[in-house]
């Protein structure tokens, strides 16, 4: 919120959306202030309903949505520069766009020098990955504006228009079929088959904690199977031989604890 009210470009709305916290104290210097809406529901219903929860509370005039993260931290002028982004003539064919996502340490209050996301890519046998994660951040890499295959849900600045045509049920901007975990992507390929364009430009800069252990070990079964689990559905949805990637890596997690 402090990163949001530091904006040269102020939003017209903000919405915060609790799913299910014990303890939602920490909302209430938010939940009188002009411009800001606050949801509190009642139980956890993860991260895709969560920010369909949100969407529904967007004023029907708003021409660009910004999904951003907890734990994601704006550079002073993102949203600015986001918005003209998306006004220009030669981008109308652009329905949403991310930044370069740089990791951030916050016990340690700090950037981690290294990259977070510059944008999700599959590879030939069919994984998904956030490009650079885990690189150093040299300034010579990833600095091109490019076409990217889906975009990281930690930050996904989109045009309305845009979303309002892949809505599910009318209503649903992610599948709450995918509780959390691979949702951005399916949300990306949707956007695509309407034929619009997802870019990365990296001029546009955010700090991200990322809440997840990196050592996949240590995070727990069920969620490595969620994790897999949509994958799974989100290649055979698109009737994609990657499903037979998709199936051995959840029968490694169901069977062999991978």
């Amino acid at each position: 919120m402090n990163c949001i009210k530091q904006q040269s470009h102020r939003p017209s709305q903000i919405v915060i959306v609790d799913s299910g916290s014990t303890d939602t104290a920490y909302l209430k210097r938010y939940q009188n202030k002009r411009g800001v809406t606050v949801v509190l529901c009642p139980e956890n219903i993860g991260f895709s309903s969560g920010n369909n929860v949100g969407y529904s509370h967007v004023l029907p005039a708003c021409e660009h949505v910004l999904f951003l993260n907890p734990d994601a931290f704006l550079t002073p002028n993102f949203l600015r520069d986001a918005s003209h982004y998306l006004s220009q003539r030669s981008h109308k064919d652009v329905g949403a766009l991310t930044g370069m996502l740089l990791g951030y340490n916050q016990a340690a209050d700090s950037p981690t020098g290294k990259y977070d996301s510059t944008g999700i890519f599959r590879t030939w046998y069919g994984r998904w990955y956030d490009r650079g994660q885990n690189e150093s951040f040299p300034q010579v890499l990833y600095q091109k504006e490019e076409t990217l295959p889906a975009i990281c849900g930690a930050l996904m600045f989109c045009r309305k228009k845009a979303i309002d045509e892949v809505l599910i049920n009318g209503k649903d901007v992610f599948d709450p079929a995918f509780f959390m975990y691979k949702e951005d992507i399916d949300l990306s390929m949707r956007l695509r088959q309407k034929g619009w364009i997802l870019k990365y430009v990296p001029t546009l800069s955010v700090y991200h904690c990322r809440g997840w252990n990196p050592n996949r070990k240590q995070v727990p079964k069920k969620q490595r199977l969620m994790s897999a689990r949509n994958e799974m559905r989100l290649h055979a949805r698109a009737v994609s031989p990657y499903v037979v990637y998709s199936a051995l890596k959840y029968a490694a997690v169901k069977l062999f604890n991978y």
